[in-house]
Parts: C-alpha cells; structure tokens; sequence
C-alpha cells in the first residue's frame, strides 16, 4: 500500500482475499499510514504489518527477501504516481518498493491518482516500462476524483481487482466451498515398547489429493499416520498413530465435510495383547485381532458425503475392488495393483482403475501422482 486516498478501498480488497481463504501480509509506506491505520490491516488480515525496514525481529531473517518469496502474487494498490516512478526506475529505498523488486511472484500494479498525474508522460512511460516487464497494471476507472475533478485515476474497484488476483492463484476453484476430508499414510501398531506392525505407505497419494484440493478453493482436513512426505500447507493437520487413533479421528472430523477421501493404508490388524516391555525371548507368536474398518463405517454414517476409497490389491483387482465398493458405500473406488511396476507403495507414479457406484470402470495410465491426484477431483465433480 502506498499513501493515496484510495487506501480505504485496499481494506475491501484484503477481506475478499481472507475470506476467499488466502493469506494474506500487508506492506505500508510511510505515507500510507496517513490515510489508513496499520491496525486495521492487521485485524483484517490476521497477520502484523510490515513497514520499518529496520524493526526489531523475534528471531532473524532477511525479511524482504523472506516476504518476497513467500508471496504469490505481489500487489500494489494503491499505487501512486511516486511508486510508480521508483519501481520503474529501479529505486529500492523502502520495504514496498525492496521486496517487491526481490519476488519472483506475479506482480500488479492499480494505480490511483489524479487524472492529469496519470495522463503525464512520465507516468505513460513509467507504466509502459512496467508492462513491458511482466508487471500486471489494473488500468483506473474514470469517475469523479477525491480532488474534486472528473476523470481517469480513480483505482479500480476491489471486486475486480480480487477477480484478477483469484484467476492467477486459483485458476479453477471448482472445489471453492467445499471441505474434503483426506486420509494418508501408514499406521502402526505396537507389539511392544519399541517393535510395531506396520506397511509401507509413504502418504504420496493423500498428500497430492490435499495439495490439489488446496489448489482447487477447498478447504482440507489431513489425517495422517506415518508418512514420509511433508504435511501440505493451508490444511487442517490431524496426527494419528494406530487404525483405532484414525477412525476415532475420521468419524469426529468428517461431521465437517462435504468429501471423504480415504487414501490412507491403515493397518488392517493389531496385536491382541500388547507387551509393555522389550521382548527379549528366542521365538514370539503374536495373536493377531482385526481393527475397525474406517472406509467402512463413514460409509454408514456418509449421509449425502461422497465417500472415495482406496482398494490396493495383489490380485483379482477388478474382483476385489468392486467388492470393497458395495461393501464400504463408497461412491468411487480407487484401485491399483501394487505389485505393478510405477504403481506400488512409496512411488511417485500410480497406475489405477477407477470404479464409480453406478457401474462404470475406467483404467488410466501410469501417472504421476500430482496429475493422478487432479484426475481423481475431476471423478468426484462427476459425481
């Protein structure tokens, strides 16, 4: 933000991006300050403002490089004719104009001033340098100026700034408003106080599902065993450690939901009698007892929830997998043959069948599990 009038349309254009579930840093000049308190900005963004270049820091970083490249998209608005000509020129001499010569990210420009500064051949030229440099100018509306004057300058409304901003963040928020529930990786069972039973789910497949759900506009809650891939940003994160921690914390949190997406290898049994202690004996026979099927009961529970399960089989694929799909309530099935080469635990590729709830089968190729994790959004919109 920079000082010009126009400041007070920033605040509506921060509140559409919160609420639109983007976060959000604001970066005032000084002169900025003048019009709109940096209070504001931080009770609307939930997060503090950034202007003092020299401001002691709770821990240390390089704070306008760090904030150039957290962002996304980078925007200016206002934008005053000053700034304008300081960006263009290459002058860095404050927060704003550092940090956004720093990003790599997209970068807009709403110019806001009074109809002859805008017109000015300076201004023409500072603007047609920008452009010729990538940077996105939202041209001004023409109106009646706070100056008194009627003419071009006013800046763009904040409903279509947001509009631009969204199409380049979230180019299709088809799951805008919808809340997914997504399970993945492995869990474990103890034997005793250091051995456990366990599989080799890596939590690929459901981190890629949340990270495109995330792309898409929808809100995700993970619930998540042993993985070995980081935790998606912007989730909602439920650590599990046992099948029993998962389903208790599937049941609570799919109240919330709108799609379940059962990704997660549960372990499908658990020791009958845990053993406190190290065993230290030659031989051991364990006793082994079923734990509760977690795709199982959401699909009893469901009610108008899409429920998508995971079916990774050894064999008789087709066979097993249409049986898990009446059985479980699932609306689609997702099944694959992990004894399939690209297709087993820990890979980065999967190649599955996907079965829906009305009969149709449709087998896709081998694929990465970003693209794979699209493909199966693109089932659930179908159903």
């Amino acid at each position: 933000m920079t000082g010009g009038i126009a400041a007070y349309k920033t605040c509506e254009l921060v509140s559409r991006l919160v609420k639109a579930g983007y976060g959000v840093k604001v970066v005032m000049t000084e002169h900025a300050k003048e019009f709109v308190t940096p209070l504001t900005f931080e009770t609307l963004s939930k997060n503090a403002v950034i202007g003092d270049m020299f401001a002691p820091k709770p821990h240390f970083e390089v704070e306008h490089v760090s904030l150039a490249k957290w962002a996304g998209v980078y925007v200016i608005a206002p934008a005053t004719a000053n700034v304008i000509a300081k960006i263009a020129s290459g002058v860095a001499d404050d927060m704003l104009t550092t940090s956004f010569m720093a990003t790599e990210a997209v970068r807009i420009v709403c110019p806001a001033m009074n109809t002859v500064m805008y017109n000015d051949e300076a201004t023409k030229k500072n603007l047609a340098l920008l452009k010729e440099r990538g940077v996105l100018v939202v041209e001004p509306g023409t109106g009646r100026l706070a100056c008194g004057d009627v003419g071009v300058g006013r800046m763009e409304e904040p409903a279509a700034i947001f509009e631009q901003i969204d199409r380049i963040l979230t180019p299709n928020p088809d799951f805008r408003g919808k809340r997914v529930l997504v399970t993945a990786g492995g869990t474990t069972e103890d034997i005793d106080g250091v051995r456990y039973i366990g599989n080799r789910s890596s939590g690929k497949m459901g981190a890629a599902i949340a990270e495109a759900v995330i792309r898409r506009g929808g809100e995700v809650t993970f619930v998540y065993g042993s993985i070995s891939v980081p935790v998606p940003e912007k989730v909602k994160a439920v650590h599990v450690t046992s099948t029993q921690d998962m389903y208790d914390a599937v049941l609570k949190e799919m109240e919330d939901c709108d799609v379940v997406i059962k990704s997660a290898a549960p372990a499908d049994y658990r020791v009958k009698q845990k053993f406190d202690s190290k065993i230290k004996s030659e031989t051991l026979t364990l006793e082994l007892v079923k734990n509760p099927d977690i795709a199982q009961a959401v699909g009893e529970r469901k009610g108008n929830r899409i429920l998508v399960a995971f079916a990774a089989e050894t064999n008789d694929l087709i066979k097993n997998a249409a049986q898990k799909l009446l059985k479980k309530n699932a609306d689609l099935i997702v099944a694959n043959d992990v004894t399939e080469k690209g297709a087993g635990f820990n890979s980065d590729t999967n190649i599955v069948t996907l079965l829906y709830g009305d009969g149709r089968i449709e087998s896709l190729p081998i694929m990465p599990k970003t693209e794979l994790a699209d493909t199966i959004l693109d089932a659930v919109q179908s159903l």
